[in-house]
């Protein structure tokens, strides 16, 4: 929140120059015939947001093993909540920009910034019931796999498959590694970086080689029955995560300069279909089809929580800035800054409103208690 504030003052104050000359500084690394020439905001959008994603993987593959996702009756209802909360949000998006030739921003809208919500549920204090906290958790990791899935789908260019090639023979490697239980992770590592580089020259975007390395790190190790290789990674790589790649990577693409901003910028179509996406498609969409679910019995709402708890989380939900922001820099990075300023603009109005909304109706509804409503949803 502070990286993002500080680059709004930094892109409205006489710092603009040196904000835009810091993030268009050339960066270039060449090892013989090898090149990699990008300006900095590149290098942190595909560079460090690989090892943001690489983490993403350590912890999906965790909850999927051990975690919120090993048990099937567990995450019917996030699983179902964030389908909801992907379509509608895209639909919205999608009624908006029909016409406006942005149509390649529909997933925008689509992602949430785990990180951001639960910073709100912690302003709330102990009142939040840990079946919210997981429910919300449980939901983003169902999110994040949408998210990666419509970035291998619908964001890459044209794809070199000499690039392809060595991608499989680092996959190859990898499934090696792990089948001969190699617990040491800078084979892993190594590899990974090798990946990334053929990922970044393929057209696929290069952030997915840290999901794939993620899925073949060893969650235990034969050698040492009581070390984990996957869970003391991803200890290691939390704060570095947290307090410097993505505070990185929020300070360099939130600058957004509001000179000249008015009515009209905030209601053209980009903007607006993103903001309501987020402030309408994500409640609209996780609630609605997590109620029509748990009417029909396909699952059941969790003991501690309420259908109004349920949906001040949804709007929650509505947080989309991290993800956001990422896909917004895919769809729009050869389309000229005026669409990034409008994604961005969007983004940012959705995403503070639907923090601010779904903490106030999240604290008046922790106050009522569940009880009620827990009868009626035949909460188990």
């Amino acid at each position: 929140m502070i990286s993002a504030l500080l680059a709004l003052v930094c892109a409205n104050s006489p710092l603009q120059t040196y904000y835009s000359l810091f993030l268009d500084s050339p960066v270039e690394l060449r090892i013989g015939a090898l090149e990699i020439a990008k300006p900095l905001l590149l290098w942190i959008n595909d560079g460090l947001m690989a090892i943001f994603f690489f983490l993403v993987g350590l912890e999906l593959k965790r909850e999927l093993l051990e975690g919120a996702l090993s048990r099937r009756e567990d995450i019917i209802l996030p699983g179902i909540g964030a389908i909801g909360g992907m379509v509608v949000p895209a639909l919205i998006y999608v009624s908006f920009n029909l016409h406006s030739g942005a149509l390649s921003g529909w997933a925008i809208p689509a992602a949430t910034d785990i990180a951001f919500a639960l910073g709100v549920l912690t302003l709330l204090g102990s009142r939040v019931p840990v079946s919210i906290k997981v429910f919300l958790t449980s939901l983003a990791v169902f999110d994040d796999i949408g998210a990666i899935v419509v970035i291998a789908l619908f964001y890459t260019s044209h794809i070199s498959m000499t690039a392809l090639v060595v991608v499989l023979v680092c996959i190859l490697v990898l499934i090696i590694l792990n089948r001969m239980n190699v617990d040491t992770m800078s084979p892993y590592v190594f590899i990974g970086i090798i990946m990334w580089t053929a990922m970044l020259k393929s057209g696929v975007h290069a952030t997915l080689a840290g999901i794939i390395l993620a899925m073949f790190v060893p969650i235990r190790s034969f050698k040492k029955p009581d070390y984990s290789p996957l869970k003391s990674l991803e200890h290691d790589l939390h704060p570095v995560v947290a307090f410097l790649v993505l505070p990185l990577f929020g300070f360099a693409n939130s600058g957004i300069n509001f000179s000249g901003v008015g009515m009209e910028q905030v209601l053209h179509p980009v903007p607006l279909g993103i903001s309501l996406g987020l402030l309408l498609g994500k409640p609209i969409g996780i609630f609605g089809i997590c109620w029509l679910a748990v009417r029909l019995k396909l699952t059941r709402l969790p003991l501690e929580i309420s259908w109004k708890n349920l949906f001040g989380t949804a709007i929650l939900c509505g947080i989309g800035f991290t993800m956001s922001l990422f896909i917004g820099s895919l769809a729009f990075e050869q389309s000229g800054d005026n669409l990034l300023f409008d994604e961005r603009l969007g983004i940012i109005i959705g995403s503070l409103f639907s923090g601010i909304v779904g903490f106030l109706i999240l604290r008046a509804t922790l106050k009522e208690g569940t009880l009620n409503d827990r009868k009626e949803a035949g909460g188990c």
